[in-house]
């Protein structure tokens, strides 16, 4: 079993917060989470893959132990640069590069601005076409009172939001989304700025993204859930075909969280590929 520890780094003004699995001297695979989710988002995975890799999952600006942005920049543009930064703090040269939603759409932006320093990408359940209805139940579940009384009824609202995970699972990972408050209720860690409509899966963060896909040459794994209402079958299909050798794999029982909805599979799916990458 690997040991996970917690790092900070500097980069671009910000302190970065990062949960690391895995020897120092394995290959590298950075993960990066959704929008209003932490490092922690992986946890269900890292373990395993963290058996032969040196996995990192950062808690991205604004999210986490991560600082918030001043600005309140959180476009993918200047989220790709802080990868950039971190990266190269942290001495990792070519590395694997994994991101779910938000983070993948991120990890898309990285890859094509530094497609040298990219060794593989893993695309999780995102591309620069997903559906309307699950981009309102997103925005509708963050959107939602922020401060409650105990830790519980956000557990409960989490809960409702994904029955696919248990109780206990939703506990476990709001842990880490969560502090208390000095009148003892409890509020989510994320920037406030992040729950503005205009945040999340804008048209803004889409723009030209196809562009940025097209400049993709590296291996790459597109992770769709096989009940996602974020990305259709038609949409992942179209993305694998915009990304030349690209592999496409859908994990049943799994919604738009793919890895903590079915880790197995998707742990099956991502060594499957990351072996077929050699050395």
């Amino acid at each position: 079993m690997a040991t996970p520890h917690d790092g900070q780094t500097q980069a671009r003004g910000l302190n970065f917060h990062y949960v690391e699995w895995g020897a120092a001297n394995a290959p590298p695979v950075l993960c990066l989470h959704g929008i209003t989710q932490t490092a922690h988002s992986w946890d269900e995975v890292a373990d395993d893959l963290g058996r032969d890799h040196r996995v990192l999952c950062l808690d991205q600006r604004g999210h986490g132990d991560s600082d918030w942005a001043g600005d309140g920049d959180y476009t993918r543009q200047t989220q790709a640069a802080d990868v950039a930064a971190i990266t190269e703090a942290l001495a990792l040269d070519r590395f694997v590069l994994m991101g779910m939603s938000m983070g993948g759409i991120n990890s898309i932006t990285f890859t094509a601005r530094h497609p040298h320093r990219v060794r593989a990408l893993i695309i999780v359940d995102v591309s620069p076409e997903i559906q309307a209805k699950g981009v309102e139940n997103i925005r509708h579940f963050i959107q939602q009172e922020d401060v409650l009384p105990t830790f519980d009824a956000f557990v409960e609202r989490a809960h409702a939001f994904n029955p696919r995970r248990s109780l206990d699972n939703i506990r476990s990972r709001l842990q880490h989304n969560l502090k208390q408050l000095p009148d003892g209720c409890w509020t989510w860690k994320y920037d406030p700025v992040l729950r503005s409509p205009n945040r999340g899966f804008q048209a803004s963060a889409l723009s030209n993204l196809w562009d940025d896909v097209k400049a993709i040459h590296c291996p790459t794994l597109i992770i769709k859930g096989g009940e996602s209402d974020i990305l259709s079958t038609d949409s992942a299909r179209k993305l694998q075909a915009a990304i030349p050798g690209s592999q496409l794999v859908e994990i049943s029982g799994a919604g738009h969280s793919v890895m903590g909805d079915n880790p197995r599979d998707f742990v099956s799916a991502a060594r499957d590929f990351l072996e077929g990458l050699g050395a």
